[in-house]
């Protein structure tokens, strides 16, 4: 559940100190790590605190999940063992064999394969939309339709949705809307407030921050759907653990800062390569070229840490580009404090090939971290040569 005590804060206060109560045993200032899985009970059915067993409920978990909730405005956040199980759990909730969803057109190769190959098996149906265009969205709905899934900005092709007028969508034909929140993470946006229904989370991503931890979320908007949505967690199982609920804590702390730090490194990147002979095509909603750029500009703090940007020479080039850096890692994810480069075509879209969501092949995808914008920059250039 949301802390109400800290509905008036800024987002840098909640993120300190939201769930994070000082242990009323010892008065350490962090959350305790309960590395346990079962609680003596006072008599039967007599649970302290409400606590029985791990997998329904670990105080270190529940520490996250109101930090979650807090900083996403919802009613209540629920945290899982990866972002894809997190979807998983969304989806058996909210849907049923015979059901609709309509997916956008760019979306994380996982999220697209899980649809594809798993949710589909189950009877479910799907199809594909332009999210960025309201018309598209409309034009996919059908009498089935149960969800309307977004990701803004979208991976990899940095794309923008307007999720206030998406909202209106899902509200006018009975759906909920999802959005994936993972590359803007609630620092620079709030989908809940826009409309939404739910939020999904990857935690391994900016939330952690460190790249050492595997994790999801979910936060409800409607606390009823909340309720439903953590019977589920429990009876599929797929929770997340106590030390990488403590672990992602403490990346949430600092999330502010290194957002900021983030955009800006992500700024300065953009504009070399806009001016790079090499490159063909940036894509970053900060530039005021870019097709979501004023709807971005209106729902985000600011732009993120994401960049992609497409090379002359083609799949080969960009591959070759890739292997060249020396301070940006080759490496899947993204959000951490180090950079990290990939060619998502090959790397984290390959599952999307040869279907309507594939990636072009000349494209590279940058995780800007929060070193030294100079040294990144240097590094992307001799790269590209």
């Amino acid at each position: 559940m949301s802390d109400d005590s800290h509905e008036h804060q800024s987002f840098e206060t909640r993120a300190i100190h939201a769930g994070n109560t000082a242990d009323p045993q010892t008065g350490a200032v962090v959350p305790p790590i309960y590395q346990v899985s079962t609680y003596k009970q006072d008599g039967v059915g007599g649970l302290r605190g409400g606590y029985e067993y791990s997998r329904s409920g670990n105080p270190t978990r529940t520490a996250l999940e109101e930090n979650l909730a807090a900083l996403e405005g919802g009613a209540r956040g629920l945290a899982f063992a990866s972002g894809l199980a997190a979807e998983d759990c969304l989806l058996r909730t909210l849907l049923s064999p015979g059901d609709h969803v309509v997916i956008p057109n760019d979306a994380y190769g996982g999220t697209f394969r899980l649809f594809a190959k798993v949710v589909s098996r189950w009877g479910v149906e799907w199809s594909v939309a332009d999210t960025s265009d309201a018309e598209s969205v409309r034009a996919a709905l059908t009498p089935k339709t149960k969800v309307i899934w977004v990701e803004t900005p979208s991976n990899p092709l940095l794309g923008i949705t307007d999720i206030a007028v998406v909202a209106d969508i899902a509200r006018s034909a009975g759906a909920k809307l999802v959005v994936d929140n993972t590359f803007a993470s609630p620092y620079l946006q709030q989908p809940l407030a826009l409309g939404a229904d739910v939020v999904v989370h990857s935690l391994t991503k900016y939330m952690g921050g460190h790249s050492d931890v595997v994790g999801g979320a979910l936060v409800a908007a409607d606390a009823a759907l909340g309720e439903e949505l953590a019977y589920h967690q429990n009876a599929m199982g797929a929770v997340a653990g106590p030390f990488d609920s403590w672990v992602v804590l403490r990346g949430i702390k600092t999330l502010a800062v290194r957002m900021d730090r983030h955009a800006e490194n992500a700024e300065k990147i953009v504009e070399v390569l806009k001016r790079h002979p090499k490159v063909t095509k940036v894509l970053y909603p900060g530039l005021p070229e870019h097709p979501g750029h004023e709807v971005a500009a209106k729902q985000m703090r600011n732009f993120g840490g994401m960049v992609s940007f497409q090379v002359a020479g083609g799949e080969e080039e960009a591959v070759a580009v890739c292997g060249r850096t020396k301070v940006f890692t080759l490496a899947e994810s993204l959000g951490g404090v180090e950079s990290l480069i990939e060619h998502p075509g090959r790397m984290t879209h390959a599952s999307v090939a040869g279907s309507a969501l594939e990636v072009p092949a000349d494209l590279i995808r940058v995780s800007v971290g929060i070193e030294n914008a100079d040294d990144l920059i240097a590094d992307l250039t001799q790269a590209l040569g």
